[in-house]
């Protein structure tokens, strides 16, 4: 076995962790484990799938259009996944199709314009897909606070309307407040690499036998990235999300009340 493979057999004895969990779930009671087991089932599908397309994507003699086609098709999809998970934001789709098209074109022009990752697609599609992975995270947690946000202080931002503000001036404040928090958890998550954790990217190439520290400058730049990336999406769908939420007479929506 070739170092840092893991093989078919090696692949399944990782499932004993599985069954560890599963078991902590039967002993308290948590009724997590056909959950469990479904996403487990899930996750070795997709992956199995997805490896196949791509090693049909990042091959060499393949045209690079390929991995260009898969990047672009991840965007819409992960679009289509914010919708999923925020439903109760306003116009969630075209907003979120709009930051992560944003987001994804402005860093792959950056990594790729500048010539920090070599043009490609065996660098196209892993470092795009952590850039569409990490913004459409980014996405929700944006759209979701905005909403929340303009909720619990709709009375807030009324009074500031009834004294003549625009809705640009009376959402100032929440919108700021939305946007810090949706930025937080990245900004922790970058404070916290090297330290409490190893990112995956890092783990994957020291795995494969890459020297750490050149494993440290690949992951630094597609850690920065990410940053940049989440940054952008959530000031594009927390602008947009919160415009939606007053009329063009400047009051604010009845907003829909959700338990998730």
């Amino acid at each position: 076995m070739e170092q840092g493979d893991v093989g078919w057999w090696g692949l399944a004895i990782s499932l004993l962790l599985v069954a560890v969990a599963i078991g902590i779930s039967m002993w308290r009671r948590l009724g997590l484990e056909q959950s469990m087991l479904v996403a487990t089932g899930r996750a070795l599908v997709q992956l199995l799938a997805v490896g196949y397309v791509l090693a049909i994507i990042i091959d060499p003699d393949q045209p690079i259009a390929y991995a260009w086609a898969w990047l672009a098709f991840m965007v819409p999809f992960a679009a289509w996944t914010v919708s999923r998970r925020a439903p109760e934001v306003p116009g969630v789709f075209g907003l979120a199709l709009a930051s992560l098209t944003a987001s994804t074109g402005i860093t792959a022009a950056v990594i790729f314009g500048l010539g920090i990752f070599p043009v490609e697609a065996r660098a196209i599609v892993p470092v795009g897909g952590m850039m569409v992975g990490n913004a459409m995270t980014s996405t929700v947690l944006a759209g979701r606070r905005v909403v929340e946000e303009f909720s619990e202080k709709r009375h807030d931002v009324e009074a500031r309307l009834a004294l003549g503000q625009p809705w640009t001036e009376a959402s100032r404040p929440g919108l700021r407040s939305a946007l810090r928090s949706a930025m937080t958890q990245q900004i922790e998550t970058t404070k916290a690499v090297g330290l409490v954790f190893l990112p995956g990217a890092m783990t994957g190439l020291i795995l494969a036998g890459v020297d750490p520290v050149d494993a440290v400058r690949v992951q630094a730049a597609i850690m920065f990235l990410i940053l940049g990336a989440v940054a952008i999406n959530v000031v594009v769908i927390g602008t947009g999300v919160t415009r939606r939420l007053f009329t063009d007479d400047h009051r604010l929506i009845r907003i829909a009340r959700t338990s998730g």
